[in-house]
Order: structure tokens, then sequence, then C-alpha cells
């Protein structure tokens, strides 16, 4: 994997470039090697953004308001369908010209909430966060909104397991890259409520620990999507112009130091990915609908594909 430059200025200055606009949010950003796909919620379709050419074509449609994707090692391709339909509420995996395969629906028998984020660890096991960010709270089966994971079993199969019993619209999530920690967003609105990234133990079993906070967003937007860089540092989307800082990507030490903040031009950064030849280059989506393009002076790290 490719190293990081040596000693990059803390004040070195991202500047985003618009390379796209949709009507609404877009969301889920994940490089395939030579594009960047996203989901644009509201049409339930993926679109993939190509840098050769500039422009962006429609990959898949009927996608259930996915939202949050990821390859996972191999170069499959997962994605959280929040949709509150009856073929919405899970995790699925998408093939290239073949139909979706539904990995996790249900939990103890009652509906998923609104998957939204996912990560994939090591041993290619699926975590993943399963709020319900609307009013529209009526067709809720679980009386929780919590982390989940989903374990890949040798028939092909998933088995789903609870992780959190503390979140409250828990939002990106993260697994560190020594497998010991799992970062969540705890994103909840409200002025009783928290806006927190916090790191949680994983024990061996896969449970976790008790959380750490590590930021305290206070009354503000809190954390939507994030990833890591090659050190262990955590590259998030946050904040919003109707208070606090404004839209801003902030670069977090493991331990919770804010090491840079870059401010982004639109409102809401929703979700990031790395991409290019040295996944040097960040792409950022919104939920003003704009897709966004930072050369940085950090370099990525993503499960696939390896640089």
């Amino acid at each position: 994997m490719s190293t990081r430059p040596e000693s990059p200025q803390m004040d070195y200055e991202w500047r985003f470039d618009i390379l796209a606009e949709f009507p609404t949010l877009i969301e889920g950003p994940a490089w395939d090697g030579s594009g960047l796909l996203f989901t644009e919620i509201a049409a339930s379709r993926i679109q993939r953004f190509d840098p050769s050419t500039g422009t962006c074509s429609v990959l898949r449609e009927d996608t259930n308001l996915a939202n949050g994707m990821i390859f996972d090692a191999s170069g499959q391709l997962y994605a959280c369908e929040g949709g509150r339909d009856d073929h919405g509420r899970r995790i699925v995996r998408y093939d290239p010209g073949a139909p979706t395969v539904v990995v996790v629906d249900q939990y103890e028998g009652k509906r998923l909430n609104s998957p939204n984020d996912l990560a994939v660890d090591t041993i290619g096991r699926i975590w993943f966060t399963d709020p319900r960010y609307s009013d529209d709270r009526h067709t809720m089966e679980l009386d929780h909104e919590s982390v989940f994971r989903a374990d890949p079993q040798p028939d092909g199969s998933w088995t789903i397991h609870r992780v959190t019993f503390d979140t409250t619209r828990p939002n990106g999530l993260l697994i560190s890259p020594d497998q010991r920690t799992l970062y969540v967003a705890q994103s909840d609105y409200g002025s009783d409520r928290k806006r927190e990234l916090r790191a949680y133990p994983i024990n061996e079993d896969g449970t976790v620990g008790e959380y750490t906070v590590l930021h305290d967003f206070g009354p503000h937007r809190g954390i939507d999507g994030m990833l890591h860089d090659i050190e262990g540092n955590i590259i998030a989307c946050a904040g919003w112009r109707q208070s606090g800082p404004g839209p801003m990507i902030y670069v977090f030490a493991p331990n919770g130091r804010v090491l840079q903040t870059h401010p982004v031009p639109g409102d809401r950064p929703t979700n990031c990915s790395w991409g290019g030849e040295k996944l040097s280059t960040l792409y950022v989506t919104s939920g003003s609908g704009h897709l966004y393009r930072a050369e940085t002076n950090l370099r990525g790290q993503l499960w696939y594909p390896i640089v």
C-alpha cells in the first residue's frame, strides 16, 4: 500500500472543485478503481463519475433509496437500502448485471429501520448503522436504533447481531485498521440529544465495550460519513451553515485530536471516499446535491482497490 507524504503541513489548504450537481442529496461514494460510484437517494439510483471524461452516468436503478455503499476486499459492492416500503430497509449486494442479493433485512423477526452506512472488516463481516432519520416513524418495528453486524456463513447465508445498546440515530462508522476499535457517529438531532464521535473497543467475540467520546459537536451538526487515511486518522464530513463552524471536513487523530479542518463550499457534506492513482484525492458528496473533489496532503486507505 502507498505511503503518506513525509511531514504533511497541517495548514495545507484543500480546494474543493464542483464536479456535478443534482436536485437533492447525494451519498454513498465508493471508488471502483477508475471512477466514483455514489447514490442519488431520492431517485433510487447509483451514479458513476468518470474522471477521464468528467461526466456522470446511471449505473443502477431501483435501489430503494440506497444510501451508504462500500466495496469489500474482493471488489463486491454492498449497500444500505433505506427505503421504507416492502422492498427496502436492508443490506444488499449489487452484482453487475444481476438481481439484487439481500444480505440481511430483519433482526429477531422484525424489519430493520433504515440502514444508513456500513463498514467491512478484514474477515468479511459487515457492520452497519440502522437509524430512522425521519419524522415518519410509524412503520418502525424495532424499538431501538443500533449498530449491527452481519457475519458471513460457509453456506452463503448471513447471521445478524446487535452491537450497540446505547445509540440513537447512529450514522457513519469505521473499523480501525488494527480491527480493535469501532468508531461511530452518534448524530441525533434536538437540543437534548448527543452528537459525538465515539470509539468502542471491539472484543474478540465481536461485541463492543464501553465507548469513549473522542469529539463532542455540542448543538451543531455532527458527523455523517467518514473514512481513514493510511495513518489511521479519521476523515469526517460534518457541519452545516445553520450553526457552528459550518460545513467541514475534519481530520481527527485516532485519539480524537483535531489535526486539520477544511471548509466545504456547499452545505451539509454527507460522505467521502478516496480516489485517484495514489488515493490522495478526496471525493465528497453533499446534502446540497453537489459532488466535490479535492487534492489532499494525505493518502487514503481502502480495502478495495489496493494501491
